[in-house]
């Protein structure tokens, strides 16, 4: 049987906290490559959800008052508020407290015990309670964690194992046999090198009486599960895993797991070694995206300078949002927010280009031809530079999305509605029109209406919001369903059809 899903996913969101800019980038950078898949009449599955377990979660339920459960139970719907606002198209959302992700982690376990890859043994260390992560002292650096800098705790324990350094030699030849296994190739290199140390084993257990919150282990019920090995494991118990065999068949290998860059090590480390131990096939692809900043530095609630994605949305609309996060910066790097730059975003490719551009044509159809899509016409050396342009996007589309670099698909989009902007500059559809030359003006609006109805459907994995008002106001009888590229070559524009101007769909931020 052959693969038939096309299938990814986000990470597990840590619920300690509300949602913030870093977790929506990824969501949307999944959404956006869902949506383009299922155009391409691909069956997707897209799985996102919420982490759950561990000792940052018990702490925020004891600082707030709550059980572990009710302080989880009250952020989840945060998370899928947000989802709803971003118009995120996930198929599944797992949360690591139901009942067939713990199932599938305890058999996750039993399966590695049972073969001899967990052990028991005495663990004697610092713990770094924010990273959830041990450390040896000769890794601290001035005797705090290496990762965040706070302050770790000395720790004697009797803890569960698993065998890490057993597959290093394995998963360091894999990585450079398989190049694309992790993206961007920096990412990859970055693996590499950390992979040229000796691997410490994995400690996978807390004992119950340091840690009561956690997925018990199932061969010793007196440890619950460290969070990590937990969350990792939501990528299988998802798609069904021990539990669906036909679904995991259809889905499994994952095709993008997309992370930030700060849990790149869990995801390109412990889990595909995870994985091989347990005899299942590895993801396509790891792909760690990089941080948002914000005056110069990582956002982060402490600092106080976190960007509250529900606030830019209730200002600025999803669509915006959506937009300049995927267009301000090449995906795997970091960006930085800044509201002033923002803005200039929103007025000069929205407003200004995209905006500007349907808003005017459908003015001058109204004007000259009643509100109704003229007849092609014979088109000009112009009209036909132009539709060439249109015609070459599908190829750059097809070139760039794959590799999950949305600024450039989006560039070559903006590449063709600039060049329709000059278009009208130089043609002078006024001009035209005042001197009766009306089989030239048919040509040059319905070229500008062709330009537009393509890019509406060219934008819908990135903006799905702003797509369907453009079908709307260009008067296409397209249903959100049935957008796919075979629609596209079907073509979309038909004579005779009344356009429905609406207002403009993205009209300019005074900033002043």
């Amino acid at each position: 049987m052959g693969k038939k899903r096309f299938y990814i996913t986000s990470p597990l969101y840590y619920v300690n906290a509300d949602p913030h800019i870093g977790h929506a980038y990824t969501e949307i950078a999944c959404d956006c490559i869902a949506r383009y898949e299922r155009m391409k009449g691909k069956e997707v599955f897209f799985l996102t959800g919420t982490d759950e377990h561990g000792q940052k979660i018990l702490r925020s339920a004891e600082d707030n008052g709550k059980a572990p459960i009710d302080f989880v139970d009250s952020v989840v719907p945060k998370f899928k508020d947000l989802w709803k606002g971003l118009s995120i198209s996930y198929d599944d959302f797992i949360r690591t407290t139901e009942k067939r992700h713990v199932d599938t982690v305890q058999k996750v376990l039993a399966t590695l015990y049972k073969k001899g890859d967990i052990y028991q043994d005495e663990y004697k260390g610092f713990y770094c309670t924010p990273c959830e992560t041990f450390w040896p002292k000769m890794q601290l650096e001035d005797g705090l964690c290496p990762d965040c800098k706070h302050k770790v705790e000395e720790i004697s324990e009797t803890n569960y194992f698993f065998k890490l350094s057993k597959y290093q030699d394995w998963l360091k030849n894999y990585i450079k046999e398989t190049p694309g296994f992790i993206s961007p190739g920096f990412r990859r290199n970055e693996v590499l090198g950390y992979l040229e140390e000796p691997l410490n084993d994995l400690c996978i257990s807390r004992p119950n009486t340091r840690l009561s919150w956690g997925i018990n282990i199932p061969f010793a019920q007196d440890h619950v599960t460290y969070v990590w090995f937990d969350a990792l494991i939501n990528y299988i118990s998802g798609c069904g895993w021990g539990s669906d065999d036909k679904k995991f068949k259809e889905c499994w290998p994952c095709d993008f797991h997309v992370i930030g860059k700060d849990i790149l090590r869990p995801h390109a480390v412990y889990w595909p070694i995870m994985l091989h131990a347990l005899g299942v096939e590895l993801p396509k692809t790891i792909f760690a995206h990089g941080w948002w900043m914000m005056g110069g530095s990582k956002m982060s609630k402490s600092k106080g300078n976190v960007i509250d994605p529900f606030e830019i949305i209730e200002k600025y609309g999803q669509n915006a949002f959506r937009y300049f996060l995927l267009r301000e910066v090449t995906f795997g790097l970091d960006g930085t927010f800044s509201e002033e730059v923002f803005i200039t975003r929103f007025n000069g490719d929205l407003a200004n280009d995209l905006g500007n551009l349907l808003n005017r044509t459908l003015t001058m159809v109204e004007k000259y031809f009643d509100g109704v899509v003229p007849e092609e016409g014979d088109m000009d050396e112009q009209d036909k530079a132009l539709d060439d342009k249109l015609k070459g996007l599908p190829a750059k589309i097809d070139k760039f999305l794959p590799e999950l670099n949305f600024n450039q698909s989006l560039i070559s989009v903006w590449e063709v509605i600039n060049i329709a902007n000059k278009h009208i500059e130089v043609s002078k559809p006024w001009q035209l029109a005042k001197e009766n030359k009306i089989e030239r003006l048919k040509a040059l609006m319905h070229i500008l209406l062709k330009v537009l109805s393509y890019s509406a459907l060219y934008i819908y994995p990135f903006m799905p919001g702003c797509s369907l008002e453009m079908i709307k106001q260009l008067g296409l009888d397209i249903k959100e369903k049935d957008i796919t590229f075979d629609r596209l070559r079907s073509g979309l524009l038909k004579p005779g059809t009344k356009i429905n101007k609406g207002s403009p769909i993205f009209p300019r931020i005074d900033s002043n």
